[in-house]
């Protein structure tokens, strides 16, 4: 085994020792020229999660277990180039293990990654980019790809418009419906969804790679979700335009079966539910087993914290996403 490969199995071995099941996390192709890598798997407080005395934080607070929120990194193997899917709380750890499993430890100094993509203001998906202003890394001109909503909340809201007032990140557009090569070779698709869009909209993601195409939609309202703005259908509708053409997805599965927060109304927090989406997508899981993978996970879901279902999961063809786990683009 290579240096490189040896801290990578100590690392991931560390982490299966923190949670309660792991498997060994699949390798992209050696062929492959990009892989993509999960970063974090947990829903925006992570885990342990601040305000929870329920046993899963007490649990992973005694044994020092950690959840990151959801995050993605792409590692282009014939450049070096880096891309984050998101800038969580997260983001040190998260960026250390990049770094490991690409072999790009204590290599990257003050520019940790060449790109960022956002998909909305949710404090799990962007709060991590403050650790790249003057305090801490002071990047230089480093390109965040946000839609123009989230371009322009940033842009008009402290601490992150000082981050853009001294080029710490440049912002670069990515609408709703639009495509960028953020890096040479790997194009983004941006796809409106619906969510709770209090300070920007929210983008769903395609990345389209020189073999596969992968999704990423972390946060979007459930699917029977009804609302006034919404035609019948539309969501089932939306989610049929998602999955097309993609190899392997990555869908929110915050909640289970919505049992796991018997004290919050549902209505307020409207993701799809787990055992909704496998029903729904049964016959694809069958004929793609391992294809759908759920991400964004609460602290509370037991597919997060009961290996057993995550087995049942896996034996009806979809998986919980693994932290390391890689598929090739």
């Amino acid at each position: 085994m290579t240096a490189r490969g040896a801290r990578a199995a100590v690392l991931l071995l560390a982490a299966a020792c923190a949670a309660p099941h792991r498997s060994e996390p699949p390798a992209a192709p050696a062929t492959a020229r990009f892989e993509l890598i999960v970063l974090g798997r947990a829903q925006d407080g992570g885990l342990p999660h601040v305000g929870c005395e329920r046993p899963c934080c007490a649990d992973a607070r005694r044994t020092g277990r950690v959840e990151t929120p959801a995050c993605l990194g792409v590692h282009d193997r014939s450049t070096g180039a880096l891309l984050l899917v998101e800038a969580t709380p997260g983001i040190e750890r998260q960026l250390a293990l990049l770094h490991e499993l690409t072999g790009q430890r204590g290599t990257r100094g003050r520019r940790p990654v060449d790109a960022v993509v956002l998909t909305h203001a949710h404090i799990g998906h962007y709060l991590g980019l403050a650790q790249f202003g003057r305090e801490v890394a002071g990047t230089r001109d480093l390109p965040v790809y946000a839609s123009p909503r989230m371009g322009a909340f940033l842009r008009d809201h402290g601490p992150w418009s000082q981050l853009v007032a001294l080029q710490q990140i440049r912002l670069e557009r990515l609408g709703p419906g639009e495509s960028r090569e953020v890096l040479p070779g790997l194009t983004v698709e941006a796809i409106a969804v619906p969510h709770r869009d209090e300070l920007s909209d929210t983008l769903a993601l395609k990345l389209h790679g020189p073999q596969r195409t992968a999704l990423f939609v972390p946060d979007i309202d459930r699917w029977d979700a009804a609302r006034e703005d919404f035609e019948p259908g539309l969501l089932e509708r939306l989610l049929e335009r998602l999955l097309d053409g993609v190899d392997v997805a990555y869908l929110d599965a915050t909640f289970y079966d919505g049992s796991e927060l018997p004290d919050r109304d549902p209505r307020e927090i409207p993701h799809p539910l787990i055992v909704d989406t496998m029903d729904r997508l049964q016959d694809r899981a069958r004929r793609q087993p391992g294809a759908l993978r759920f991400i964004h996970l609460n602290h509370t879901n037991p597919a997060l914290n009961d290996p057993e279902l995550a087995k049942r999961i896996a034996a009806r063809g979809f998986r919980v996403a693994e932290v390391g786990e890689r598929t090739a683009l």
